[in-house]
This record gives structure tokens, C-alpha cells and sequence, in this order.
């Protein structure tokens, strides 16, 4: 088996030796580098999950953000609404156990909100 010749001139960049070294921490390393993104407007921890909702929902939550925004300046988002939707009803004295479908739930809620419509 024929080996290479050695290079004449020196390569450039970093060679395999440079690459895997083990890394010695610093006092500079223990600082957290800096996140990118935008900042979270909430502080603990939280699952990203997946809601199918319908058309005429979604228009709601937009046209809903759309009008505070409008209102106060203040743009919240659709999982600010729904975030506080279920603060709010996690908060209150409802009993929804006693619900069978979706249909008796709105009812409950409906009712509980001062809109019922049979």
C-alpha cells in the first residue's frame, strides 16, 4: 500500500486534531448564550399542542384579536384567547362532568356566559 507524500505547503482551516479536542470550559462558557427570537410572554412551562377548529372559528379569534388591537393597540394572539379561556373556566365553579358532547357543553357554557340559544 503506497502512502501520500507529504504536502508541500501547510492546508488550510482546521484539521481533524483541531476538531476533536476535548473542549475545556472557561469562566466565559458559564454565561447562557444569548437566546434568539422573540421574548416569551410567558413564564412557565408549556407544551406545544395541535386544535382543529373550523373555519368560522378561526375567523372569530382573528377578527376578535383584530378588534382590540384596533381598540387598545394591544395585539393578542388566537392561544391568548384560548389560553385564557380555559384559565377562566379552570377558575370558575362550573361542573362540566355531568356533559355528554360538545353540544351540551356550548349549552352549559352559553347559559353560564348569558347567551343561551336552544
Amino acid at each position: 500500500m503506497a502512502t501520500r507524500p507529504p504536502r508541500k505547503s501547510p492546508r488550510i482551516g482546521k484539521s481533524g486534531q483541531d476538531i476533536f479536542i476535548p473542549r475545556v470550559e472557561s469562566s466565559s462558557d458559564t454565561v447562557a448564550p444569548k437566546k434568539r427570537g422573540r421574548r416569551p410572554s410567558h413564564t412557565e412551562h408549556w407544551t406545544k399542542v395541535t386544535v382543529v377548529l373550523f373555519d368560522r372559528q378561526i375567523v372569530f379569534l382573528d377578527r376578535l384579536g383584530a378588534d382590540i388591537r384596533a381598540a387598545s393597540g394591544v395585539a393578542i394572539s388566537r392561544a391568548h384567547v384560548i389560553r385564557a379561556l380555559i384559565d377562566a373556566l379552570s377558575e370558575s365553579d362550573l361542573d362540566l362532568t355531568g356533559t355528554r358532547s360538545e353540544a351540551d357543553l356550548k349549552a352549559v357554557l352559553s347559559a353560564r356566559l348569558g347567551r343561551y340559544r336552544a
